[in-house]
């Protein structure tokens, strides 16, 4: 044990960090997240309970801890000790159409969101349940358009934040809960924001991760997405590992600048016309190769890839092909880029642990972050 803390006290501390990785599984689960879970046949097996809407009615108790709504909003508030350590009420307070990892908790059906959208008392908890924990993670809600800034408390907060990783998954859990239930647009400003603090304000450096490969993405707007990645290409260092753009094209060969041939001697035809079988053998080699590296790529890509750009480049645990640029799609944020360690996904395992983000594990420090989105590998087209 010595031996190896030795070992790695001697490393050079100059040295690059290493690359993040792309998470295939993440990009398949927010793809899925964002075209309506397409081909989910569950939907009808819990349409007549409404566990989700009568726990908010205030109704039942959620499970197992039987506790109710308000009591939770009232007594809880505040507790950041019952918030941190209790890991299934979160599953209860923002419900998803997936299972997380507290098997009492119901899984949304659309019937019983668009229940849920017609509730105002259900919403009015819904939206305190969310400035709960916005200020659990030292951050306010300040308007009713969805935006955000630091709380009071926002130091001792955001340093348990960073610290604290786990808290990743219920961000992902909480933006997909705001999806389903009618804030689609409170997403952005919030992703926005942990941007900020990550990558310019270096608050909380280790989220960024976890921002770039589940936050940007469980927002459906392309759109918002593609503004947000250029916003988090500018502030990203070292700039040659953002990973989260399209691979970066190479040049064509025949586009390089050369020198245009004379024209052909006699000989030179000849030569031609004698090697010109060889020629067409090789370019049918070079198709050939072509048509079975495409068929490659579309085992990787779903069905979908036709309509949806936003498909991983990568296979599960395979590092992104090259650093790209987000599509210039609408106007780039004009702050300036500040220096930034990359910090590796910490949340790679545990969100794994299911078919969709599991929430809610235990306070593991090595867990796939919570909201497994597809990959943006080509959410945009590159900047100039």
């Amino acid at each position: 044990m010595e031996a190896l803390l030795t070992a790695c006290q001697g490393t050079d501390s100059t040295e690059a960090p290493a690359k993040p990785k792309r998470s295939f599984y993440a990009a398949r689960d927010l793809y899925k997240y964002r075209h309506q879970y397409p081909q989910n046949f569950k939907d009808i097996r819990y349409q007549n309970d409404l566990s989700n809407l009568r726990f908010y009615k205030n109704k039942i108790p959620f499970k197992p801890d039987g506790v109710y709504i308000e009591e939770v909003l009232n007594k809880w508030k505040g507790d950041y000790e019952k918030l941190e350590h209790n890991h299934t009420y979160i599953q209860w307070l923002f419900p998803l159409r997936e299972q997380g990892l507290n098997f009492y908790a119901k899984e949304l059906t659309t019937y019983e969101i668009e229940e849920f959208k017609k509730t105002k008392e259900a919403i009015r908890r819904f939206l305190l349940a969310y400035k709960m924990m916005l200020e659990f993670f030292g951050i306010k809600l300040i308007d009713k358009t969805g935006n955000v800034a630091r709380a009071v408390n926002w130091q001792e907060r955001f340093q348990h934040l960073n610290e604290s990783q786990h808290n990743y998954l219920r961000i992902t859990r909480i933006l997909k809960s705001l999806g389903e239930l009618g804030y689609e647009s409170f997403k952005s400003p919030l992703v926005k924001f942990i941007l900020h603090e990550a990558l310019v304000e270096n608050t909380i450096p280790n989220i960024k991760q976890s921002a770039l490969e589940y936050f940007v993405y469980t927002i459906r707007d392309r759109r918002e997405r593609r503004k947000l990645l250029r916003f988090a290409q500018k502030h990203y260092t070292p700039s040659e590992n953002f990973i989260w753009g399209p691979p970066r094209k190479a040049q064509p060969e025949g586009s390089k600048a050369q020198k245009p041939p004379g024209p052909p001697t006699a000989a030179q035809q000849g030569q031609t016309s004698m090697h010109k079988k060889p020629k067409e053998s090789k370019n049918a080699s070079s198709a050939a190769h072509g048509v079975s590296k495409a068929a490659e790529d579309k085992k990787v890509a779903s069905k979908e890839a036709a309509e949806e750009t936003d498909k991983p480049r990568a296979e599960p645990g395979s590092e992104a092909a090259q650093p790209g640029e987000p599509e210039q799609d609408g106007a780039a944020d004009d702050s300036s880029p500040r220096a930034e360690q990359t910090v590796t996904h910490p949340e790679e395992q545990k969100e794994n642990a299911s078919p969709s983000e599991k929430d809610e594990a235990a306070d593991s420090q090595s867990q796939d972050a919570g909201s497994p989105g597809d990959a943006g590998a080509q959410d945009a087209a590159a900047l100039p």
